[in-house]
């Protein structure tokens, strides 16, 4: 029978990233009367902060198995403008009952702009993807 394979608690990763046009709250725009600010948006901060907790997990995935968010707690904290770059991280904390749960941190150069949790559990992708067919 093969080895479990696990998560050290306290392993990290971290990537850098860049603050492109279309990553920022401003292009979520859908009319005129809508402005938002020229900045990094929130969605897509927690979309990074995920793809940082993935790439930890990969390891972990056998056969046609993914990573699939389950809950987050995240605060964006401060503002990141078009073309600055910042750098995400995330440290494996837990696993329990299935979940895993990373604490994450995002920093651009002048200091903290988002932190908090991030829980991933893993799932067959062939039956994450004939659920999600039936809500077509």
């Amino acid at each position: 029978m093969p080895t479990e394979k696990k998560l050290e608690k306290g392993v990290t990763y971290e990537r850098n990233f860049e603050v492109l046009a279309n990553k920022t709250a401003n292009y979520f725009s859908e009319s005129d009367f809508e402005k938002y600010a020229e900045v990094l948006a929130t969605p897509f901060l927690i979309a990074d902060m995920e793809k940082v907790c993935a790439e930890l997990m990969k390891p972990l995935l056998i056969d046609d198995e993914v990573s699939v968010g389950a809950h987050i707690d995240v605060r964006h904290i401060a503002p990141t403008g078009v073309n600055a770059r910042y750098t995400v991280k995330a440290t494996f904390e837990k696993k329990r009952w299935g979940l895993y749960t990373f604490s994450v941190e995002a920093k651009d150069s002048v200091g903290v702009i988002g932190s908090g949790l991030i829980v991933r559990a893993i799932g067959s992708n062939y039956k994450i993807l004939q659920r999600a067919s039936l809500a077509v």
